[in-house]
C-alpha cells in the first residue's frame, strides 16, 4: 500500500517532535484602533510614591490589557530624560518637571491628576541651627532634588519671603542623600517629601513651611500622570484602563484610608502609621473633580491645570531653569481630560 497519502501526517509529526511547529498565539489588539498591544507597557514612577504604590499593592494594574513594567526613578528630571530617549511610555511624577517637559516638547500629555501636594512636601531646618524663619536661610545650605516639585516650592518659598535663591547655597541631592547629609550635619535645611521628611523631623527637624501653605498663596504643585501622546492615540483602551487603575486607587485612599495605608506601608517597607501620615499630606483628586474647569477640564476644553503648568514654567524662566516658556496654548494642548471624562460616563 502506497505511503503517499500519509506523507502530510508524517511531516506534521516530525515538525511537532522537533518543536518547530509551536502554535502561533494571536496578539491582543486595541478594540478601538485595531493596533496590536506592545509586549510591555513601560511606566515610570518613584519607588516611594503613594500614587503608584497603592495601586501596585492592591493589584489595580494587573487587569490591564497589556503587561505593565514599572521603572523606578530618583527624580522627575530622570523621568524626563527617559521620555526624551523613548524608553518609557507613561509616568507619574511632579507638575514642576512636567512643566519643563511640556516646555521642551517631550511629546507627553497630562491625563490624570493623582494628588495635590500638601504637607507631604515641606521645608525643614535643624532646630539646633537656631533658624526659625525663611529669611534666616540666607548664607545657609539647603538641599532638594533639582527639577522636582520640592525644588520649585523651595524657590517659591524663598522669593515669597524676600530671599533671592542666589543668597542661599542650594544643593541638588536625591532624597536618600539628603537624609545622609542631614545626619552628618552637612546641610542646614531641606525641602523634601515623605518618608524622608519624617526622618528629618524625627532627627532635630523643624518645619518652616509646606506645599499646602504655598498652594494657599497660589503656588500649586501636584503629582500627575502623563502618557506619550502618540502612544495614547495608538492604544486608547490600554491608557483608559491605566487611568482607571488610578481612579480606583484614589477611591480606596479617600474611602478606606486604613487599607490604603497598609498597602503603601507594604510597598515602601514602613509602619502603617507612617504611611497614613504620608497619605494625609496629599489631596487625592476624585474622578468627578478631574474634569472640572479647575482641574483637567474636558475634551476640547482644557481646565486651569494648564495655567498651573504655564505659571510654573514662567517661574522657572525667572530662575534661569528654562530659557523660555511657551504660550498658554502649548500647555492647554498637553492637558487631556478625555479619559477621565469617558470613565465618568461609564
Amino acid at each position: 500500500m502506497s505511503l503517499k497519502k500519509f506523507w502530510p501526517l508524517i511531516l506534521l509529526s516530525a515538525v511537532l517532535v522537533l518543536g518547530l511547529g509551536s502554535p502561533v498565539v494571536a496578539q491582543e489588539k486595541d478594540p478601538v484602533t485595531g493596533e496590536v498591544y506592545p509586549e510591555v507597557f513601560r511606566v515610570g514612577s518613584f519607588s516611594n510614591a503613594p500614587q503608584t504604590g497603592v495601586p501596585i499593592e492592591e493589584g489595580f494594574f494587573d487587569t490591564l490589557p497589556a503587561k505593565i513594567k514599572i521603572v523606578f526613578f530618583d527624580s522627575g528630571r530622570d523621568i524626563n530624560t527617559a521620555f526624551a530617549s523613548g524608553s518609557i511610555d507613561a509616568a507619574t511624577f511632579g507638575s514642576s518637571p512636567i512643566s519643563l517637559g511640556v516646555s521642551n516638547q517631550l511629546g507627553y500629555e497630562v491625563i490624570f491628576i493623582n494628588s495635590i501636594i500638601g504637607s507631604a512636601e515641606s521645608l525643614a531646618v535643624r532646630k539646633s541651627s537656631g533658624i526659625t524663619t525663611i529669611t534666616e536661610l540666607k548664607g545657609k545650605k539647603v538641599a532638594t532634588p533639582f527639577a522636582s516639585t520640592a525644588h520649585y516650592s523651595l524657590l517659591a518659598a524663598l522669593v515669597q519671603n524676600g530671599v533671592q535663591p542666589s543668597e542661599v547655597t542650594i544643593l541638588d541631592l536625591p532624597t536618600q542623600d539628603i537624609l545622609a547629609a542631614w545626619l552628618r550635619g552637612d546641610i542646614d535645611g531641606a525641602y523634601v517629601w515623605t518618608p524622608v521628611l519624617e526622618e528629618l523631623i524625627n532627627n532635630d527637624g523643624l518645619v518652616l513651611t509646606d506645599s499646602l501653605k504655598l498652594a494657599q498663596k497660589g503656588t500649586v504643585t501636584a503629582d500627575v500622570t502623563v502618557v506619550n501622546q502618540q502612544f495614547g492615540q495608538k492604544y486608547p483602551t490600554l491608557v483608559k484602563a491605566y487611568v482607571e487603575a488610578f481612579v480606583k486607587a484614589n477611591v480606596l485612599i479617600n474611602e478606606k484610608p486604613e487599607q490604603a495605608a497598609a498597602a503603601l506601608a507594604k510597598h515602601i517597607g514602613i509602619d502603617a502609621s507612617e504611611a497614613a501620615k504620608q497619605l494625609e499630606g496629599h489631596f487625592f483628586v476624585p474622578l468627578p473633580e478631574q474634569t472640572s474647569p479647575e482641574r483637567l477640564g474636558t475634551k476640547g476644553q482644557p481646565g486651569d491645570f494648564a495655567k498651573t503648568l504655564k505659571e510654573t514654567a514662567d517661574f522657572h524662566v525667572t530662575q534661569g531653569n528654562l530659557d523660555r516658556a511657551g504660550d498658554l496654548s502649548i500647555y492647554q494642548a498637553a492637558v487631556n481630560g478625555a479619559w477621565a471624562e469617558e470613565l465618568r460616563q461609564k
